[in-house]
Formats: structure tokens, C-alpha cells, sequence
């Protein structure tokens, strides 16, 4: 067993008066992600070579698509945690719904406020929707990859219980509530597999895909996103602790769709749609011909 390192969710905090602002390591991971994402994506535009004809918006648009993608990602990720999470508790208490300072984001609800706000971009600067979402496809892991090592150490979305070498034994009573283990027990760090499936794996692939042309075929970059990011996410459900309003003592594994023992959990049940929707998007791009570099 490894024991959880001694690395506090607040960066700092600063007291003014009876105030207390804090800067946590889950806001600084999205404001590493987006920045890093936004410099990556200026560089790609100002490179026509590795898209064939052009690339699809000018570089300094960038900028304002890092707005949009903001709105999108706050508000998709706030709403999809209320409504694929606990909707009846947000139901009973609407005034909630918008206080994210307290927690509750969803991936799931977060993509899709991003491919939204994207789309709604595109629409208002005539710009091939296709083509900017394989760009944003490629910087995508770069922000799950940080977003997943904040998740590690706020010490949240642990996994089952293992006895493997690599477990990790967690602070807290809900950590440390597992029955039939004696003494401390042990999870699977899933937000660490997760960090290396979904960020690290995932970003050498589609990096690896763009260096060999992948970004001349519409719709390629994308599709390896979705499909990938879904097996990821179905592989790891597999070892994390599904959400608390979901588990039972019936149903210790929080799945939402079969049995208590062979189901799928509601994380399952929202990547199964990526993965379909990203085979599509692949076979789709490699039945079409290549965008020709420019002479």
C-alpha cells in the first residue's frame, strides 16, 4: 500500500478580512489546460502544411474561441453534473444549480458545452466545424491530463479496493469505509489511470496521427478522440467507485443499467454514445480522399 501523499487541494490562501480567497489545484489544472491548449492551437493554425490547403481560422481567432470554450465547459460541465448526476437533489434546490465553487462537474457535460459553444463559433465566423474540432481534438488530453492529477489530489473519484502494491490509501471516513477490509484500506488510484489513458496515451496517439497527415482527412483526429476517450473511460469504470447516490446496499457498484454484479455504470452509459459516434467519425474520414498539400 501507498500512502497518500502529504499535498493539501489549496495552493495558497490568502485572508482578507473575513474573507479567504483560495487557489486550488483543480482551478489551476483547467487554467493550465486551456493555456496550454490555446498556445498549441495558435501554433497549429500558423502551420497550413499539416492541414493540406489552409488551416481552418487564423491564429489570432484563437483567442476568441478560448472564450466561448470557457462559457462551454463551465456551464456544460455544471449542467451535465446536475442532470446525469443528481437531478432531483438540484430539483429541490435550484438556487444550487449555479454555486460550482462547492464542486460537481461532469466531463461528459463539459464536452458537450464545448462542441455547442464550438459550433455556435463556427456558425458566426464561417469556419469549417469539422476541421477546427480535429484541432481541438489534439489539445483536448492536455486538460484531462492535469484535470485528472487535480482530481488525485483533492483525494476524490478513488477507486474500489485492491490489494495490489499500487494502492493508495486515502484520507477520510468515505475512503476509508470498506467493508470486509481490516485496518487501513487501499484503492485503486483511478484518477492516476485515467491521467495516463486519457491524457497521456490518448495525446501521443492523436499527436502521432497529426505528425503523420492525420489532420488532411476531416473528422479523423476527432473520431480517435471520441473513441478513444470512451474506452478509456469504460476500461477505468471498471476500478473507480461509481457516484454515492447511485451505490445501494443492493447495488454496491452503482450500476444504473443491468444487475448488481454485471451492469454498466453512468459513466459507462455516457461513453458508449462517444465511442459509436467516433467509429463513425473515422471510418467516415478514411473512406473520403486526402486533402492534397498545397503546391
Amino acid at each position: 500500500m501507498i500512502p497518500f501523499p502529504d499535498i493539501s487541494p489549496e495552493i495558497f490562501t490568502i485572508n482578507l478580512g473575513g474573507l479567504s480567497l483560495s487557489l486550488r489545484w483543480y482551478a489551476l489544472a483547467y487554467l493550465a489546460g486551456l493555456i496550454i491548449g490555446w498556445r498549441i492551437l495558435i501554433w497549429m493554425m500558423r502551420r497550413p502544411a499539416i492541414w493540406g490547403d489552409a488551416a481552418p481560422m487564423k491564429p489570432e481567432e484563437v483567442d476568441d474561441l478560448l472564450t466561448w470554450v470557457i462559457v462551454g465547459v463551465i456551464l456544460g460541465g455544471r449542467l451535465g453534473f446536475v442532470l446525469f448526476y443528481e437531478p432531483a437533489y438540484y430539483l429541490a434546490n435550484p438556487a444550487e444549480i449555479l454555486q460550482v465553487w462547492n464542486g460537481g462537474m461532469s466531463f461528459h457535460g463539459g464536452f458537450a458545452g464545448v462542441i455547442l459553444a464550438t459550433w455556435l463559433f463556427c456558425r458566426a465566423r464561417g469556419i469549417a466545424p469539422l476541421r477546427l474540432a480535429d484541432a481541438m481534438a489534439v489539445v483536448a488530453p492536455i486538460g484531462l491530463f492535469f484535470g485528472r492529477i487535480a482530481n488525485f489530489i483533492n483525494a476524490e473519484l478513488w477507486g474500489r479496493p485492491t490489494d495490489l502494491p499500487w494502492g493508495v490509501i486515502f484520507p477520510g471516513a468515505a475512503a476509508q469505509d470498506c467493508p470486509g477490509v481490516q485496518g487501513l484500506c487501499a484503492r485503486h488510484p483511478s484518477q492516476l489511470y485515467e491521467a495516463g489513458l486519457e491524457g497521456l496515451l490518448l495525446g501521443l496517439i492523436l499527436f502521432l496521427v497529426m505528425r503523420a497527415g492525420g489532420l488532411r482527412r476531416p473528422g479523423l483526429s476527432f473520431g480517435i478522440f471520441l473513441a478513444g476517450y470512451g474506452l478509456a473511460r469504460i476500461f477505468v469504470e471498471l476500478f473507480r467507485v461509481a457516484d454515492a447516490q447511485f451505490i445501494t446496499p443492493g447495488n454496491p457498484l452503482g450500476h444504473v443499467i443491468g444487475g448488481p454484479v454485471i451492469g454498466l455504470t453512468m459513466g459507462q452509459v455516457l461513453s458508449l454514445p462517444m465511442v459509436m459516434l467516433g467509429l463513425f467519425f473515422i471510418a467516415r474520414a478514411l473512406r473520403r480522399p486526402v486533402i492534397a498539400a498545397a503546391a
